[in-house]
């Protein structure tokens, strides 16, 4: 078996090169040096990345890494790589492995001991939630919503109880669709949808799910869009939880945990919490309901 230094020295190296997302003067100097150097450039659709690589004047050879190919075209990049050539994965636009194909091609490089390294630079879901507004400390990305219906669903129900600010992708033609079900499904709150980002048209709207639903069914979106939506507050979370067990008594406070998955010892220990009282009182309510 050799020994990692070995390893690097004969193999060549995965560079997840950052593209711009509208505004070809955010690329960085280390991505240009990089596409030029590289052995292969391994791009999402060459057709789009030639218009970059022309801009730049860059005569790398490119390949297509796709949704489609990346099982078949990781294989064959792997073996590139393996021969000592180096490869730069590049995007349609921001950053590789960011709801993107890129991620199965990383997973593979790691598998087989192959380094990878990633070149920072533009990113949508960065980008749209420093516009915001909102509360940047924590947030969670969840990419497009899935198609079908039932999985669709299911992440949207999950989100009904997600504190922190939350990302997520969408296509015009299906904006209106999407924050009509954000706002049935999660209630009205605060949100921001952000359309052509570092381009000339880029538009921010710091607004409300209602408020931008009925913003979009009066205009037709066009451009990419992101939308941040404002996490679910943990006060009115506490709430609607005390709103549940006010009014019943010990034993049906503990089945009500019970119920939600909770095992009977925390289940207590969770009813004890909520009203205030020790583990000992509610054992002791228990035994004096048998």
């Amino acid at each position: 078996m050799r020994d990692t230094d070995q390893k690097e020295t004969e193999y060549g190296v995965l560079y997840l090169c950052a593209t711009p997302i509208g505004n070809l003067e955010d690329i960085t100097f280390r991505v240009v040096r990089t596409l030029r150097e590289a052995d292969l450039i391994a791009a999402e659709d060459t057709r789009n990345s030639r218009k970059l690589l022309n801009h730049f004047e860059i005569k790398t050879p490119m390949t297509s890494y796709h949704e489609y190919n990346k099982i078949e075209k990781a294989h064959a990049l792997i073996a590139k790589l393996r021969e000592g050539k180096s490869v730069a994965l590049i995007t349609d636009a921001g950053t590789p492995g960011i709801s993107d194909p890129g991620e199965e091609l990383v997973r593979m490089c790691a598998e087989e001991g192959i380094e990878v390294t990633s070149l920072p630079g533009a990113c949508a879901c960065v980008t749209a939630l420093t516009l915001s507004a909102l509360p940047t400390r924590r947030f969670c990305f969840e990419a497009f919503l899935p198609s079908d219906k039932k999985e669709r669903q299911q992440v949207l129900e999950e989100l009904k109880t997600e504190t922190r600010t939350t990302i997520l992708y969408e296509a015009p033609h299906r904006l209106v669709r999407t924050l009509g079900e954000l706002l049935e499904t999660l209630g009205d709150r605060k949100a921001s949808v952000c359309r052509e980002l570092t381009k000339r048209h880029e538009t921010v709207q710091r607004t409300t799910l209602s408020e931008a639903l009925a913003w979009y069914e009066a205009h037709e979106p066009k451009g990419e869009c992101v939308i941040v939506l404002e996490g679910r507050s943990r006060a009115a979370m506490e709430q609607e939880e005390r709103q549940d067990w006010e009014g019943i008594d010990i034993r049906a406070h503990v089945e009500l945990y019970e119920s939600r998955g909770m095992d009977h010892r925390e289940a207590m220990k969770q009813t004890a919490k909520d009203r205030g009282i020790s583990k000992r009182d509610v054992y002791a309510a228990l035994l004096q309901n048998r």
